[in-house]
């Protein structure tokens, strides 16, 4: 028996789907947002939430293998409470239950947020850190993070996975598949950062593989490619046949705006485009070292950054009916 939970999020659905191909005993875990069609017949869904001790106690019994991918992706301040709740309380909760069911392995989804962010050279695994350079989100997913070291210290097989940007045709007006609905809507401005992007279809996979092998107590960032944010939006652009971005934000640009969301939000009630810690992200230039993986699964291989947009693009298009 195989529980997923989050399993309507972005990596959660597409590990129903990966998982699907050779499993039937599956329970999908999900709070608010219930299943859509495509993803409704591939396991047992329970409601569920991962604040609620006794609900996850009765869910778990006779489940082998769990794979955690509730969490929540917010920079709003206005959330920061929900985002320890749910991050670090749910993981706590989640590897509690999983020490107490005498579960045989764990997956745990994190986040190249919780790494040391280097200046010169690739970030790899060895160095996690909550300081002032982490985001509020990173830091939580690194407190979560602990709780599963803590887990794994008291006896629970457990793997951690750090996804760089997760990109997959998800809901488009929450998480990462933002940026496709932003280059669609041939959003203009660009900025000089860059990060690691990976495929959900990688992740998914990379997951399964880790969980059925015999590693444990590791960690593994993946990340399928380096690359400018501007490439990215410009890729996707071109795919959508829309125009690409040509306004460059500057730091002092992007210190204005970010200030005057802030106070759109303050008044409105909604939440800020953007926030100081995005805008401040957008302008960092990082790099992920992903062959620690690589190396353990010599014929695991990234896909193609420019196949993987023009797929996810066209699943958008057909799922949100676009021209």
């Amino acid at each position: 028996m195989i529980l997923v939970t989050g399993a309507t999020g972005l990596v959660g659905s597409h590990l129903l789907k990966e998982l699907s191909k050779k499993h039937n005993s599956i329970i999908a875990l999900y709070n608010k947002n219930k299943p859509s069609s495509d993803i409704e017949q591939l396991a047992n869904w329970q409601k569920v939430d991962i604040l609620d001790i006794d609900a996850l106690e009765n869910v778990m019994q006779n489940v082998k293998q769990v794979y955690h991918c509730a969490a929540m992706v917010s920079f709003n301040p206005k959330e920061k409470k929900l985002l320890h709740q749910l991050n670090i309380e749910g993981t706590t909760n989640v590897v509690n239950t999983c020490i107490n069911a005498n579960v045989e392995k764990l997956v745990h989804v994190s986040s190249v947020a919780t790494l040391e962010k280097k200046h010169n050279g690739l970030v790899d695994e060895k160095i996690s850190v909550a300081n002032d350079d982490n985001s509020e989100y990173g830091k939580t997913k690194y407190l979560a993070e602990m709780e599963v070291w803590r887990g794994i210290g008291e006896g629970l097989n457990a793997v951690i996975v750090n996804p760089s940007i997760i990109l997959g045709a998800g809901n488009w007006n929450t998480g990462s598949t933002g940026i496709f609905k932003s280059a669609y809507n041939e959003f203009p401005w660009y900025t000089n950062g860059s990060s690691g992007f990976v495929d959900v279809e990688d992740v998914v996979k990379a997951m399964v593989l880790l969980m059925n092998s015999n590693i444990s107590n590791e960690r593994f960032i993946l990340s399928g490619w380096n690359l400018e944010y501007k490439k990215v939006f410009d890729e996707i652009a071109k795919a959508f046949n829309k125009k690409q971005s040509h306004k460059k934000v500057t730091p002092l640009l992007a210190a204005i705006v970010w200030r005057i969301e802030k106070l759109k939000s303050i008044v409105t009630g909604s939440n800020p485009l953007l926030t100081k810690e995005t805008a401040t992200s957008a302008q960092v230039k990082v790099e992920y070292y992903n062959s620690k993986l690589l190396k353990l699964f010599p014929d695991f291989t990234y896909l193609n950054f420019e196949k993987s947009i023009e797929r996810i693009c066209s699943e958008l298009k057909i799922k949100y009916q676009l021209q």
